[in-house]
């Protein structure tokens, strides 16, 4: 199997680390370890699954985030869907947002 290089922009960095806090904040975790786990295991999905997971094509409204996504559904109420350039074995992950954002509506 051929080696995949993954690189995340730095905005899309800045912002898991960012969910971390936001997500301990607003009460959904009432331990901060817990909301650096939830990061974690949506970094894991993409690091394990991107080559593998079936990807789609982004709507042309929102193709700004990235040519294509692939999705992860943490619980029943949020899907999180990362969007990615791809070359070859590089993938670029270009954005993220959960089904709560205005954009996730383009999907549908």
């Amino acid at each position: 199997m051929e080696k995949i290089n993954i690189k995340y922009n730095p905005e899309v960095i800045n912002y898991l680390n960012q969910l971390t806090f936001i997500l301990f904040e607003k009460d959904y975790f009432s331990y901060f370890e817990n909301s650096v786990h939830y990061k974690d295991k949506i970094i894991d999905f993409i690091d394990d699954n991107i080559q593998h997971f079936p990807f789609r094509k982004t709507p042309s409204k929102i193709q700004q985030l990235g040519s294509n996504y692939i999705f992860y559904q943490s619980n029943q109420r949020t899907t999180w869907y990362v969007f990615f350039d791809k070359e070859g074995t590089n993938y670029l992950i270009t954005s993220i947002i959960n089904n709560h954002s205005k954009e996730a509506k383009c999907l549908l």
